[in-house]
């Protein structure tokens, strides 16, 4: 599984990769990570853009700030573009507590979970964690 990393995770991304490893869901699950720039999109890409490639890719989208302000909101595009095959974008409920050990683990062991069952989410548009 693929996950496109959205510009304010950038730096959370190692935490969280570091916890998904010491957890061991590493060695059950190929999840790998890219940031939108190894991706070759820009961080003031629109929502629209950035879930359309991430879905046009099989990536899962995973961001903390994407809002509904605008015809080209995250959860505009989702609503109108959404279909029942869709990968759901994963938004992690307070970006601030991932510092915080248990509240990484417990959105680790839920990225992991939704990886691994991947085809119970199809459609659902956006998964908040943990």
């Amino acid at each position: 599984m693929i996950v496109l990393v959205d510009y304010n995770l950038t730096g959370y991304v190692v935490l969280l990769r570091g916890t998904l490893a010491a957890d061991g869901w590493l060695d059950l699950l190929s999840i790998q990570f890219v940031l939108l720039e190894e991706a070759g999109l820009a961080m003031d890409s629109s929502d629209r853009l950035i879930w359309q490639f991430a879905q046009a890719n099989q990536m899962l989208l995973l961001t903390a700030n994407r809002n509904a302000k605008g015809e080209d909101s995250l959860e505009q595009t989702i609503q109108r573009m959404g279909t029942p095959t869709s990968l759901p974008v994963i938004t992690i409920g307070s970006l601030d507590r991932l510092i915080e050990r248990e509240y990484r683990e417990q959105c680790a062991a839920r990225l992991a979970e939704i990886a691994l069952y991947i085809e119970n989410y199809s459609g659902v548009g956006r998964l908040f964690i943990p």
